[in-house]
């Protein structure tokens, strides 16, 4: 049984920034029929974490609300009607708890953890019973709390639209959680992978997860035509996995083939984009914006994950849950490599 009472991390509002988050007790809520209470014993930080108190997320938001998408943990109590878990069920989050399955919804898009709904940085949480997936039996529970966001992101940009097939080529930009977990998914699948960074020591990080070409940006200013370069007869880029926006989407144009796929997923380098829409016509490829993925396609990257023993890739440096506004202020200062991993007693 859960006990009545719990800590958690509440994001009171947007203005202020990470003053925003404020440390509290609260009341362990109850499962209904349909919903089961976990205890967490992992969660992870996003991007996206970082700037709902800054007031640059986007999408839909309810705020107060309890922080974080990403958790896993283990079921500790089953509504009346539940069929899918049982006690001792390990479980990870569903990001956005109404996407099944099939194309995102309007809908589906306002019922996202951290943002809409409560999240995961609490030490216990009720979720409806389609809200969370198995979690993989090759991961503890830190290691499955970054699966949430970036690792489903990354795989629906990779199989979500035109599913990358062996020996195709993928590029991805720099060394946050959805460009690893995208490297690694590539390489699983027999994909080659060209990895940009802006440091050699990061360079030697992505070598050693398996990037066949790595890049340095800083270096390289045209790196997007160096990158067409590297692929079978210079034709470019099957897929890319862009998360800088404004800042490299022209050297993604520049790198990707005809019919070739440009997933954006974020906008580090900015939000104002600098080339024309047109320019897909041009390049004659697709420019598709990837907003996470399903409960279905989530079941289908754990089952990979098992199945190729892929473990994340998360930050030396764990955080307890009482620690976790300086989480947030470590990512924020890009002091991080990999996910950032968050303890949960």
């Amino acid at each position: 049984m859960a006990p009545s009472k719990q800590k958690q991390w509440l994001v009171q509002g947007k203005q202020k920034g990470f003053d925003e988050l404020v440390f509290q007790d609260a009341p362990v809520p109850k499962a209904g029929d349909y919903e089961v209470v976990v205890k967490l014993h992992g969660a992870s930080l996003n991007y996206r974490d970082l700037i709902i108190p800054r007031g640059l997320y986007p999408f839909p938001l309810d705020l107060p609300v309890v922080a974080a998408s990403d958790g896993s943990g283990e079921v500790v109590e089953v509504g009346a009607k539940v069929t899918k878990w049982k006690k001792g069920s390990k479980v990870v989050t569903l990001f956005n708890q109404g996407h099944q399955y099939g194309a995102m919804t309007a809908a589906a898009s306002k019922t996202g953890l951290g943002g809409v709904l409560d999240g995961t940085l609490r030490q216990y949480g009720v979720f409806n019973e389609n809200g969370l997936v198995p979690m993989p039996k090759n991961l503890e529970y830190v290691e499955a709390a970054t699966l949430t966001c970036a690792a489903l992101t990354s795989w629906n940009a990779l199989y979500g639209l035109k599913p990358i097939l062996p020996g195709q080529t993928v590029l991805v930009q720099g060394t946050g959680g959805v460009s690893l977990f995208a490297l690694q998914f590539a390489k699983a699948n027999g994909a080659k992978v060209i990895a940009t960074t802006s440091s050699a020591e990061k360079g030697k990080k992505l070598k050693q997860l398996g990037a066949d070409h790595v890049i340095n940006y800083k270096e390289d200013q045209n790196w997007g035509e160096t990158a067409r370069k590297l692929t079978p007869d210079e034709v470019g880029v099957d897929h890319i996995i862009e998360v800088g926006g404004a800042g490299t989407m022209t050297q993604s144009l520049k790198a990707v083939r005809f019919e070739g796929v440009i997933s954006l997923i974020g906008f580090l380098g900015g939000a104002k984009p600098q080339d024309s829409i047109l320019e897909a016509l041009n390049r004659v490829c697709t420019l598709r914006g990837v907003y996470v993925g399903s409960r279905e396609q989530m079941e289908a990257m754990v089952a990979a994950i098992e199945a190729n023993n892929i473990h994340p890739v998360v930050d030396n440096k764990i955080f307890s849950l009482e620690q976790a506004k300086d989480a947030y202020e470590y990512m924020w200062a890009k002091k991080h490599f990999g996910k950032i991993g968050i303890k949960i007693e």
